[in-house]
């Protein structure tokens, strides 16, 4: 006659060890797919605000036009930045850095273009666990796109 093996509460055991590990990579994945989506709309938002900054004939406009870019798109793809995402404006002329206004006082058929680099923080506080440490705050991401001027429009 063999003992009879008592297992009883080894369900709940096994579930007070892996819930933890669960919630765990359950935050993960929201981390990395919240990255995810922050690098797309990031990168989307510096591609439209160079190319929009490219079409305008002066660099104030292009300047307005950029930064109203960046934002529709940042809002359009849902994206919350835990501050107002920063937009940073550069250009170059025949291949020299130079600053944004330069870039569109260069004469016409001088190769010109323009650089929108735009950055936001993006958070993490609604993925925290109580009791669960190493979740970030947020992260900072940023893209930079650059659009040419036409070469052979007069600038302003």
């Amino acid at each position: 006659m063999r003992p009879v093996r008592r297992d009883r509460g080894s369900v709940s055991i096994e579930v007070a060890v892996l819930a933890p590990a669960f919630i765990g990579l359950m935050v993960l994945a929201g981390v990395a797919g919240r990255t995810a989506v922050a690098d797309e709309a990031v990168e989307a938002a510096a591609h439209d605000a160079a190319r929009a900054a490219s079409l305008a004939r002066n660099a104030a406009d292009g300047a307005d036009a950029a930064d109203e870019a960046a934002r529709g798109q940042l809002d359009w793809s849902g994206l919350r930045c835990t501050a107002p995402p920063r937009l940073r404006l550069s250009g170059s002329v025949a291949g020299t850095p130079t600053t944004f206004a330069a870039a569109y006082r260069s004469a016409a058929g001088v190769p010109a273009t323009v650089t929108a680099e735009v950055t936001c923080t993006v958070s993490f506080d609604d993925l925290r666990a109580p009791g669960l440490p190493g979740v970030p705050g947020g992260k900072t991401v940023s893209a930079r796109f650059t659009s040419p001027l036409d070469t052979y429009r007069s600038r302003g």
